[in-house]
Formats: structure tokens, C-alpha cells, sequence
């Protein structure tokens, strides 16, 4: 497992989901404290690509030896690309949440919607 970070370049969302922000795309994840509170993912299931997330409504499930948990979208757009390699392997998921472990890339639809999001500070203060 990861030790805890949260990075600064990326925006967080209460749900404990991040995204990484590049012009009118973003790559979106879990953060360390998701993937810990899970446990040892077993099973991701992504989006196809195409398909349109919907800022604070579920989008996937990452399932885990302890629950089956909502990955809630932290932005709204159209899905351009999913971490194929999490298949095989979504431990990546736990051993590095905000590289290899991210889940999918997408175009986003409406850029304001980050302004809502948490910069680390502020998403940290959240945390039990």
C-alpha cells in the first residue's frame, strides 16, 4: 500500500475521489484515504469509453476484500480513455492511487464545476 499523500496539483471532491486538471481534460482517481478505508482492491469495473459522468453521481464501483464501494465523478464530462491495466491489476489502485492507480481520463463538459472542488488543505481538514 501507498503511504498517505495527498498531492497538491490535484482537486479533491468530498467523496474522496481527485481529479488532475489539464486544460479541457482531467484524470480522475481515489484518493489514498478511499483506497485505504477499502482496503486490498480485488475488482474495478470502468466506465466505457464514451460514456458521460455526471459530477456527484456514481459512475463505477471499485470492489475491494472488504465492500463494493461508489467512485463518485468529481467532474461532469465525456469519457475519453479508462485505465485498461487495472483489469489485470487493480491493486495499482492501493500501491499508487494518484499514478499508475488512476481510473479514467475525460473531456470536461463544464469547467466551472471545479471551482466546487477542494485544493489538499482543504480536503486534509475533512478527514477523521
Amino acid at each position: 500500500m501507498a503511504d498517505p499523500n495527498y498531492p497538491d496539483d490535484l482537486k479533491y471532491h468530498a467523496e474522496h475521489d481527485w481529479a488532475r486538471i489539464d486544460g479541457d481534460e482531467a484524470t480522475l482517481g481515489i484518493t489514498w484515504y478511499a483506497q485505504d478505508t477499502l482496503g486490498e482492491v480485488v475488482f474495478f469495473t470502468p466506465p466505457a469509453v464514451g460514456a458521460t459522468l455526471t459530477k456527484d453521481e456514481a459512475y463505477t464501483e471499485v470492489e475491494s476484500v472488504k465492500a463494493v464501494s461508489d467512485v463518485v465523478a468529481p467532474l461532469s464530462g465525456e469519457v475519453i480513455e479508462v485505465n485498461g491495466s487495472l483489469g489485470d491489476n487493480p491493486q495499482t489502485i492501493n500501491e499508487d492511487p494518484y499514478g499508475e492507480g488512476w481510473l479514467v481520463r475525460i473531456r470536461i463538459s463544464n469547467p466551472t464545476e471545479a471551482d466546487a472542488l477542494m485544493d489538499a488543505a482543504a480536503y486534509v481538514a475533512t478527514l477523521p
